[in-house]
């Protein structure tokens, strides 16, 4: 969507207030032992607090609030009460909502306890270029450019993107145009960010793959060659200059 007028921006912002504290709050509960179900129970208690429903849920009928993935499961996981966290493991939580006709969407990697299986260094990258991408967002600026810094700092750092998943528009619906906000340059893309648009931008930045496969269930994506993935994602609103972060309460830059 485009924001054109103040109560637009008022929505926008109110959705995006409550998926962030959300996926912050969820970011901080989890702990090794827990399942995966106890945390997506526990941030589908806050989006209720909010009076916010789940957009996953919503749109797609996905069998959970958030979509939570641990290890070598790269995205779309379903929170389950047989998948328990252990010390080291990294998970991924995307946190996305409707509340009062306005849609919002953000996520995270992190380690769970200490980092005994170095999933920092992939982590940390995964920030780094969602920071930088964010930066060089503005109106006018083409779409693919932001693919091409995102792939190009990836490679510096020795990682993967994976080419088939993307970050969208969003806003009076969980995925607007424009879609495939890309991890590298299509070359044959010649969208541009327009001013006022309200944008998701994530990353998705692995160790050895460069696509996501589904698994039987339906849902749950992991690496065609294995591996492990980040993503980190906040939900904008482009402007002439730098963006506004309306996600911004997550703190996953923090």
């Amino acid at each position: 969507m485009s924001i054109t007028n103040e109560s637009e921006l008022i929505g926008m912002q109110k959705v995006s207030e409550a998926v962030a504290y959300t996926l912050k709050e969820m970011t901080k509960f989890a702990q090794p032992g827990m399942t995966t179900k106890e945390i997506d129970d526990y941030g589908a208690s806050i989006l209720k607090d909010f009076g916010a429903r789940s957009a996953p849920a919503l749109t797609y009928g996905f069998p959970g609030c958030a979509c939570i993935s641990v290890d070598n499961e790269f995205c779309h996981g379903i929170p389950s009460d047989k998948r328990m966290l252990k010390e080291g493991d990294l998970i991924n939580i995307d946190v996305s909502a409707e509340l009062n006709g306005f849609w919002s969407d953000n996520g995270n990697s992190f380690v769970v306890g200490k980092d005994l299986k170095n999933h920092k260094k992939l982590v940390d990258a995964s920030k780094e270029i969602l920071n930088k991408a964010i930066n060089n967002i503005k109106g006018g600026a083409k779409i693919s450019d932001i693919g091409f810094l995102m792939e190009t700092e990836a490679k510096k750092r020795g990682f993967k993107v994976i080419r088939n998943l993307g970050g969208h528009g969003i806003g009076r619906s969980l995925h607007e145009q424009p879609d495939e906000l890309m991890n590298y340059k299509n070359r044959f893309d010649s969208r541009r960010f327009r001013k006022n648009s309200v944008v998701a931008i994530e990353t998705f930045i692995s160790t050895d793959s460069h696509l996501a496969v589904e698994l039987k269930d339906g849902w749950t994506m992991v690496g065609n060659k294995g591996g492990f993935m980040a993503q980190h994602e906040h939900t904008i609103m482009v402007t002439d200059g730098k963006p506004v972060i309306l996600t911004r309460m997550n703190e996953i830059f923090n």
